[in-house]
């Protein structure tokens, strides 16, 4: 019953833009197949109640569709897709960002025994994982809140803790505890992570980057590969390379330029990488940018 209820309260309260009326709370809907798109994941929970999704990270593929969920516990350049989406029958998804501060503060709660804190192995930064009902049913009350104004600033921060409580506790549990804990392997490479979004278009030296994250060079090249499924310097390349078509969105007669801007110094390695990234060369894809057929915001839920 939760699903069905949770399919009609997503047809329902879709925008164009994704948003809705509470806070870090997304509702998308497709009804037709597009191509795969790039984006960042965010620190996200994305639910499907009706179709399926793809989603690719460095050689990694992901599918979940409906009753299942998604975590992204680190903010990473991924690939993704809808593979089912039909007029009549829509993919609908949800999804909700995950905040540290939120899971740290819900940690701080419990007694030591009660959930493991153990800072532990970096996990996958994406999982899947079948939703138990308890976790449809609390994701529901928070959707049925859009249609209660006045109950919103009261209820929205309670069913939000609930539903962060489904997750710290459920079979992704220990990857979404690390997001909330400082001295986590996670939150190493997430520290790792942010720095590398910010300096992208400057060469850097692994050793200095693993000691920013407190990690020998063994441990950070091993950690960083098990939570992005890529090395440092692939990151690097797949966040300039999603900077470039953004930039390309804005000036697609400028591509020497935009490749300069994002860190390349050879014009034919910007050509060359970015196609192999998204299937055609900076000038054909800037005229289909130019056609209003991408890049979207996001690609999840």
């Amino acid at each position: 019953m939760s699903l069905g209820e949770l399919r009609d309260l997503l047809e329902r309260h879709v925008r164009p833009d994704l948003t809705t009326a509470i806070d870090g709370v997304r509702i998308c809907k497709a009804d037709h197949a597009v191509p795969p798109e790039s984006a960042m994941s965010g620190t996200v929970l994305a639910v499907i109640a009706q179709g399926r999704k793809r989603l690719a990270l460095g050689d990694r593929v992901y599918e979940y569709g409906a009753g299942q969920y998604l975590v992204a516990s680190v903010d990473l350049p991924v690939t993704g897709h809808f593979i089912e989406a039909a007029p009549g029958r829509p993919t609908l998804g949800f999804g909700m960002t995950l905040e540290p501060a939120a899971i740290a503060e819900m940690l701080l709660q419990f007694e030591p025994g009660d959930l493991s804190r153990s800072p532990g192995t970096a996990h996958p930064g994406i999982a899947v994982s079948d939703a138990p009902d308890e976790l449809l049913d609390a994701v529901v009350r928070l959707l049925r809140l859009l249609d209660r104004p006045r109950d919103r600033k009261a209820l929205v921060p309670l069913v939000k803790r609930e539903i962060l409580w489904r997750l710290m506790t459920g079979e992704q549990g220990d990857a979404v505890r690390q997001l909330g804990l400082a001295d986590s392997s996670l939150s190493h490479i997430g520290r790792a992570v942010r720095w590398i979004r910010e300096n992208y278009t400057q060469p850097f030296r692994v050793e200095e980057v693993a000691q920013l994250s407190g990690m020998s060079v063994s441990a950070f090249h091993r950690n960083f590969q098990a939570v992005t499924a890529m090395t440092p310097i692939q990151f690097q390349k797949h966040i300039r390379l999603q900077a470039a078509r953004l930039l390309l969105a804005n000036h697609p007669n400028d591509i020497t330029g935009v490749g300069h801007r994002v860190g390349y110094d050879s014009p034919a390695q910007f050509s060359r990488e970015y196609r192999r990234q998204f299937g055609a060369p900076p000038s054909v894809d800037a005229m289909r940018l130019r056609g209003g057929s991408g890049p979207h915001a996001a690609v999840l839920p």
